[in-house]
């Protein structure tokens, strides 16, 4: 973004008397400004961003914003007065976003955001200038800062869209109007705010609402809860496991090098990624539509899912010193996901004795206990031992401790016993399947097997 002063204030519809300074940016944190950014101070119940806005010129910014209700704006510096600091960084994203002439491409769903994500863009920067959202900025704040960050010149971008209720996914689609959006699936994430499963799927749904005209939706085929809402939209291609979807996928393999898979369907061809896991296959499908839709060739497309990078602790594979296998899936957690990660630790084949080590599941609202319990049905003779991390994983240990034969332990809040008891049996002919919801921090258990 390079805009003057004038500009923003004109996106803002306020008067100014500034003249003559370039905008390159925005910045709502001081350690990561930039020289030329926009500093927009935010008042937070701990900390007020307007102490800073001097410091922030001092380092660089261009000018800042100052929200009117906050006494004493120095009159010393350039300052755009707004009514709401948050408003105004969503406004100028709004405007911003009506300017650019690039392709949007929205994504949402309960798993599997950020690795549908990094696919779509891995499957199109080759060929094209790409930018998507970084780490978690999908939220009211995060998409608006990520909108503000992208060159004018980019020819596809790609946006996470998160939430935690009703509401927030329309704003985000509505300020980012998406060419192209997609739903991953339907989980049980936030069932604490949204009630139920179909609940979710309603939410979810709401990216459609900025969808533009000529847009169009690729949706989990396999989930019933998104077929009412589809069954009106002209629009909506579907994809998954099921021979019934537009792209369904078979013949799954994993390999020392990720997955290989068969697509039917709106497209017959072989692909592989350097991913592990059924569900990240899945994950791979809506990439691959929207490769076809960029004009790229199934030579072209195959070319790049072989070189796709993912964001880290997605089923990432992590040598240990000592020859095994962890793999890292300790991004985030819910039922569908952890059921996934545990069918492929039971099936694979890529080494001899398997383990897991779960983490608690977080914002699964009041029926957790029984999703941490009906875990146990995916949990067979296959793994030679189970570790469970945090209070909720409690509900599951007692579950397998009248079922499961193999190794198992239980530790509330202290990785040692798991690493303890993981160095006495893991050896170079073990993988270790490691996942857990973000706050329980699981990649701790890996550390003491690598780089020693």
């Amino acid at each position: 973004m390079k805009k003057t002063i004038e500009q923003i204030a004109g996106w803002l519809d306020i008067k100014t008397n500034l003249k003559g300074i370039e905008v390159t940016g925005v910045s709502i944190n001081t350690r990561t400004l930039k020289p030329g950014d926009l500093f927009i101070p935010f008042r937070g119940e701990n900390a007020n961003g307007h102490k800073y806005v001097r410091y922030a010129i001092e380092a660089g910014a261009a000018a800042a914003l100052w929200q009117r209700d906050e006494p004493e704006p120095p009159s010393d510096l350039p300052l755009l007065i707004v009514d709401d600091c948050e408003k105004a960084l969503q406004e100028m994203a709004r405007a911003y976003r009506n300017e650019l002439k690039a392709t949007v491409i929205g994504i949402t769903g309960s798993n599997g955001k950020t690795s549908t994500k990094d696919l779509v863009a891995s499957v199109l920067k080759p060929y094209y200038k790409v930018q998507k959202t970084q780490g978690n900025f999908n939220n009211e704040l995060g998409l608006p800062l990520t909108i503000l960050s992208l060159d004018e010149d980019t020819k596809y971008v790609v946006l996470e869209m998160g939430m935690s209720g009703f509401g927030q996914i329309q704003f985000l689609s509505e300020l980012a109007r998406p060419d192209y959006a997609v739903i991953t699936n339907i989980g049980e994430a936030h069932m604490q705010d949204l009630g139920s499963r179909e609940g979710i799927a309603e939410a979810k749904f709401e990216i459609v609402a900025g969808l533009e005209q000529h847009g169009k939706l690729f949706y989990d085929g396999d989930e019933p809860l998104l077929l009412p809402f589809v069954e009106d939209f002209t629009q909506a291609v579907s994809f998954g496991f099921g021979p019934d979807n537009e792209l369904s996928v078979t013949d799954i393999k994993a390999t020392e090098d990720g997955s290989s898979f068969l697509v039917n369907g709106i497209i017959d061809a072989k692909f592989a990624i350097p991913v592990l896991g059924e569900h990240q296959v899945k994950n791979t499908l809506p990439a691959i539509l929207i490769a076809l839709e960029a004009g790229l060739t199934e030579e072209e497309i195959r070319r790049s899912l072989k070189n796709a990078a993912l964001t880290d602790m997605r089923m990432q594979l992590v040598p240990a010193d000592n020859g095994a296998i962890f793999i890292n899936d300790a991004y985030n957690a819910a039922p569908t996901s952890v059921k996934a990660a545990l069918n492929f630790i039971r099936e694979t084949t890529m080494k001899e004795t398997k383990w897991a080590v779960l983490g608690d599941m977080l914002e699964l609202g009041e029926h957790e206990q029984r999703f941490h319990e009906e875990l146990a049905s995916s949990i067979g003779p296959e793994l030679e031992g189970v570790c469970l991390f945090g209070p909720r994983m409690k509900w599951l240990y007692d579950k397998l401790a009248t079922s499961y034969e193999g190794k198992l332990l239980w530790s509330e809040d202290n990785y040692g016993p798991i690493i303890d008891l993981l160095k006495k049996n893991v050896g170079k002919e073990t993988a270790v399947l490691v996942k857990g919801s973000r706050g329980m921090a699981l990649e701790k258990v890996i550390e003491p097997f690598i780089g020693q």
